[in-house]
């Protein structure tokens, strides 16, 4: 089994080789053309009894009755009447096959009455946990494949303690999972894998413990281990838990999110040999103003066409913003789709600014019940009918059309994972001065630094520690023409978070295209500066802050996409655009 093991090892490397991922396939020329209005009930009936208090799988003759009705054609004619285009169902929760057989029958039979009135579907492939009360009976070996915490416990599911986190790593549950993939996409014909919580990697469990050593041999040299304090390999304990401050620590961190993205590239690329055009998607949870650094957004996005956030509700109050805007501007960069809820007008116009060809999940039927979102009673706002229509009627708004940006921020994983939460937030403050002042700038990753000159300017904010490949790639991006604004320290260590003799950039002292400032200084000033005086976009109106803006382009037009999130109509606004 290490065999197996180092073979996978040795051809994925650490940091220093991130973007070597198989790159996500094309997505099928229907989303661009129709786009994605989505409805949701993904749960099956066994785990909806669990779920809502009795410890018991079994469901009463009412819940099946109301199960039946959500499985029926008036649902879906219902839901086809609100403009939906797409259905989230149901395949597999973590029972097991024997307990879910008649379950994933019905996802049979929904997914083709679904096919007939021209939906497309996608299914809720697995979890992440197991339901293990049931599933170990069918599946004793199972228990191998838990997570374990650092004091050897099972790892549950939050207070849901009848569910346990499984090794998305173990050859014994890939496998196992592929045939859950080749199932959804042969008898169910989904159109899209959904694969849920997608930040919970390896553990304690044996299996992961021996994957960490692999990948500690397969990554360093001996001699670089023994100057880290690792002197034998096969002793390594996993540090679980506390900040990273040793080279142990982060080498932990990276192995956990390049496990993440191993696993879901494996996946994706199993269910795409089965049929090139499905559709993949995960929830790693939406990109926010702090980073988990477990995770790896720009790692493991690159296998897939679409994640999740499902993160808090939009809007404007008290002079604070809630937007979702920085998920979408990744998922943008990445080729992806975000899948978020939107369930109110402002929701769902943010969604038709930013996101690509996906208005969101516009309500869930679960019992045959048309509601907001998954937990609510509301009813759908009558006020959003005229958007989910004006996202269908104007489809040549949106279809084929790319953001284009004059500068990049670029989000190190390194630094951000190894150099603590304030490190970090002076990304994100950048990052919201540049969505504040409406800029027409764009969120990169690690392995996007490949692709700088679309861009005028490239922002280091929150950057100091770069790989000798980045050094390079950003000093021949300046070399070419391009601009550098650096905020406060930028490269003054590597990836691993260990000083430089000196910091990358100091030598590289032409004004014209570096240009250096404090992070308290006024950031949106010094890159107009940069882009000599002329940004792409510059919008101003009486209610700003709370008019945000992104600039895209089709083969034969440009378009400003405007959206007011506060209360009260925005008046007087003012829009230049410099092509």
């Amino acid at each position: 089994m290490l065999r197996r093991l180092l073979a996978l090892l040795l051809v994925v490397s650490p940091l220093a080789a991130l973007g070597e991922a198989p790159v996500a396939a094309t997505a099928p020329e229907w989303v661009a053309r129709d786009g994605v209005v989505m409805a949701g009930s993904w749960e099956p009936l066994l785990f909806r009894v669990r779920r809502d208090g009795v410890e018991s799988y079994a469901p009463d003759a009412a819940q099946r009755e109301a199960y039946t009705r959500e499985h029926s054609p008036e649902m879906v004619s219902e839901l086809k009447s609100l403009g939906v285009n797409f259905v989230m169902m149901h395949c597999y929760k973590g029972a097991g096959l024997e307990a879910e057989r008649q379950s994933m029958s019905d996802a049979v039979a929904f997914s083709k009455l679904c096919h007939g009135e021209g939906l497309r579907v996608g299914v809720y492939n697995f979890s992440g946990a197991f339901l293990w009360e049931p599933f170990f009976k069918e599946r004793p070996d199972a228990r191998d494949w838990v997570l374990l915490d650092a004091d050897g416990s099972m790892r549950t599911y939050g207070g849901a303690k009848y569910r346990y986190y499984w090794n998305r790593n173990h050859p014994d549950a890939r496998d196992f999972y592929h045939g859950l993939v080749k199932f959804a996409v042969e008898q169910i014909q989904t159109d899209l894998l959904h694969f849920d919580n997608y930040e919970q990697g390896p553990g304690m469990d044996a299996n992961s413990v021996e994957r960490f050593r692999a990948y500690l041999r397969a990554s360093f040299t001996p001699e670089r281990l023994e100057s880290a304090g690792v002197a034998d390999v096969s002793e390594v304990v996993p540090p679980m838990a506390g900040p990273a401050d040793s080279f142990l620590d982060r080498a932990w961190l990276d192995f956990h999110a390049l496990s993440l993205a191993d696993s879901y590239s494996d996946l994706a690329g199993y269910g795409r040999s089965l049929r090139p055009d499905v559709l993949v998607e995960c929830n790693p949870g939406g990109v926010g103003e702090r980073l988990n650094p477990m995770l790896d957004h720009g790692r493991l996005l690159q296998a897939g066409n679409a994640f999740w956030d499902e993160s808090r509700r939009v809007g404007y109050k008290d002079g604070q913003l809630a937007t979702r805007i920085r998920t979408y501007k990744v998922a943008r960069a990445m080729n992806n789709m975000a899948f978020t809820y939107t369930t109110s007008p402002l929701e769902m116009a943010e969604a038709m600014a930013f996101n690509l060809d996906c208005l969101g999940c516009i309500c869930w039927f679960e019992y045959g019940h048309v509601v907001k979102a998954p937990g609510v009673k509301e009813p759908l706002d009558p006020a959003t009918g005229a958007f989910v229509k004006f996202f269908h009627d104007r489809r040549d708004l949106f279809r084929g059309a790319e953001v284009v940006a004059d500068a990049a921020v670029l989000r190190s994983y390194p630094s951000h994972a190894f150099g603590g939460p304030d490190v970090g937030g002076r990304t994100m403050r950048v990052e919201q001065a540049l969505i504040d002042l409406p800029t027409a700038f764009q969120i990169i990753h690690d392995h996007q630094l490949a692709d700088l000159d679309k861009y005028r300017a490239l922002v280091l904010a929150g950057c100091p520690a770069l790989s000798d490949r980045h050094v390079e790639q950003i000093r021949g991006y300046v070399s070419r023409g391009g601009r550098l604004l650096i905020v406060g320290e930028a490269g003054t260590h590597n990836e691993w978070m260990e000083p430089r003799p000196a910091p990358a950039f100091d030598d590289l002292q032409d004004p014209a295209r570096v240009l250096r400032v404090k992070p308290e200084d006024d950031v949106v000033a010094a890159l107009a500066k940069m882009l000599d005086g002329r940004p792409m976009l510059t919008v101003s109106c009486d209610s700003m802050p709370g008019v945000y803006a992104e600039v895209t382009r089709q083969a034969d037009r440009w378009l400003v996409h405007l959206v007011n999130y506060r209360p009260e109509p925005a008046k007087d606004v003012r829009v230049e655009l410099n092509l």
